[in-house]
């Protein structure tokens, strides 16, 4: 069964937003040299792989998602030579590398844009999307995508924000060179790419106006709202294909791993990954699940689903935090007990599991005024009052969830030496750190290492079989994780109140509280307790 599963299926993931993991000469920002220093912490927590959002020149309006060239990186984060030294460092220890990639669109500045722009008949005339009348297409972040350029007296197409002009994949000229912007940093030794926003990549070929619908608001399984569906403006069929010709570049360079952003049902995203084999995207995030509810009914619906869609040889992508929604421990009323379960969830499930830096240790939102955000997004939006968005839980300002990674209890956190971080750091850094959780036997920090190397080190949780327990009293989840010579049962308790099941198993293997206990098939269970019995 090893050489059936690839190396990306049963690897982990350890995501970085440079700007806020470690500020190596003392600007505020954090930059390549600060992940370097801290690529032991990593490794010691028992992580594989790791993503890191973009360090490309950017004019840093979109903090990175606005790229003006692919091929170098942004000073505040270093140098190319840096962005190379850190590829090294991460495979000396042993890991791997996944950058991000935005192949959707560019910014503004790019000399790409700026030359299309300039005229109708130059060079990248076409290299974007641009149309002398708008149709009705909303962006993602509601209000008209379409947006007026003197120059050309023309419309360009913005999916995101007016600064990120969608390239135009229609264009073979577009496609090769993105293609060998791949291959660029495929050849310097990257092991894969997290796309961004891939299903917007490509739209209808007549721009036909979107339909109307009653949903004012997108969800996590669709991206329609604002009185719009993106019928035409996403998931185009020209965008399934791309998947599986994207993925062949780069595997010209061995087994790479290619992971999607991808807003959709799940039915279609798990079409971006292939149809009967797994050789379009190798693995694409379920967002769902960055919404959940903390209820062993809420799992075991989503992970059914989830497994119906997402069979083998196909794998899910386990994620609750990352950097544009609101932090899992937030949503769990920053309870860490609930934190310890969420996470041996996301640990021992069939699928690669992906943590946003600081969720190892319960980072959670700082609530900042949408009038002095950094973040475009909000600035929309400022004229509404904050409860609405409040009431509807969802994220505008992204700084929230994007603050510096809390390494200790001196000043920044131990994230910057500079007077001032770019970001505020939280206020409980005094006792929400690295340092401190490290010290503690029973801390969330040390409950993760724990439950990776557990992981590491059970071939029925990297690469067995799912399937759900039955029979098990209200707010127990259970499932057996099976491989050829291996059979563990996992018992996780999301009520408050504890509770006893009855099982064959013969001996309890892993503990989540010191009160959950297993002995001749009985199984004691902690409020909000776990158990990996051995069956």
């Amino acid at each position: 069964m090893e050489n059936k599963i690839p190396w990306y299926h049963k690897t982990s993931i350890y995501h970085i937003y440079p700007r806020s993991f470690k500020d190596s000469n003392g600007d505020g920002i954090g930059d390549l040299q600060g992940i370097i220093q801290k690529l032991d912490y990593i490794h010691d927590l028992g992580f594989e792989s790791i993503w890191s959002s973009p360090f490309f020149a950017s004019p840093q309006v979109d903090f990175g998602y606005d790229i003006s060239d692919y091929k170098n990186t942004s000073p505040e984060f270093g140098t190319l030579d840096d962005a190379l030294q850190l590829i090294e460092e991460v495979h000396q220890r042993g890991m791997r590398i996944i950058f991000d990639l935005v192949l959707n669109h560019t910014s503004d500045e790019h000399p790409w844009f700026k030359e299309s722009r300039s005229s109708r008949d130059n060079s990248k005339a076409d290299w974007y999307l641009w149309r002398d009348k708008p149709n009705n297409w909303n962006s993602m972040t509601g209000g008209n995508g379409w947006h007026y350029a003197k120059e050309r007296r023309q419309y360009y197409w913005c999916s995101f924000l007016p600064f990120q002009p969608d390239l135009n994949w229609r264009d073979p000229e577009v496609k090769q060179t993105m293609f060998d912007i791949a291959r660029f940093w495929l050849g310097k030794g990257v092991d894969g790419f997290r796309l961004d926003i891939f299903n917007t990549i490509y739209k209808d070929a007549e721009f036909r106006d979107n339909p109307f619908t009653f949903k004012l608001a997108p969800t996590p399984d669709d991206p329609s709202g604002y009185f719009q569906k993106m019928q035409y403006s996403q998931d185009q069929p020209e965008s399934f294909e791309l998947a599986k010709e994207f993925r062949q570049v780069c595997e010209e360079f061995g087994d790479k791993l290619t992971v999607g952003e991808i807003t959709a049902k799940r039915n279609i995203v798990r079409r971006f990954a292939g149809d009967e084999k797994n050789d379009g995207l190798a693995l694409a995030f379920d967002f769902e699940m960055l919404e959940f509810k903390f209820t062993a009914e809420f799992f075991r619906r989503l992970i059914g689903d989830i497994e119906t869609h997402f069979h083998p040889p196909f794998m899910p992508v386990y994620v609750f935090s990352n950097l544009d929604k609101r932090r899992s421990i937030h949503r769990l009323g920053n309870d860490v007990r609930k934190a310890k379960l969420l996470h041996m969830l996301q640990l021992t499930m069939r699928g690669v599991p992906c943590m946003y830096y600081g969720e190892e240790i319960g980072m959670t939102n700082l609530k900042l005024p949408f009038n002095t955000a950094l973040d475009p997004i909000p600035h929309k939006y400022k004229h509404l009052p904050r409860f609405i968005f409040d009431l509807l839980d969802v994220t505008v300002n992204r700084d929230e969830v994007r603050t510096p990674m809390q390494w200790d209890g001196t000043k920044n956190a131990g994230f910057s030496s500079a007077e001032k971080a770019w970001l505020p750091v939280h206020p409980n850094y005094m006792h929400v750190n690295v340092e401190s959780e490290s010290k503690d036997g029973k801390s969330l920090l040390n409950t993760i290492k724990t439950l990776m190397k557990f992981r590491s080190e059970n071939p029925a949780i990297l690469e067995g079989s799912f399937e759900f327990l039955e029979g098990l009293p209200t707010g127990v989840l259970g499932y057996a994780r099976e491989t050829d010579g291996q059979k563990l049962l996992a018992l996780l308790n999301f009520a408050e109140k504890a509770q006893d099941v009855k099982l064959n198993f013969s001996e309890a293997v892993y503990r989540l509280t010191v009160r959950d206990e297993a002995q001749d098939g009985s199984a004691h269970l902690n409020g909000f307790g776990g158990l990996i019995l051995s069956a």
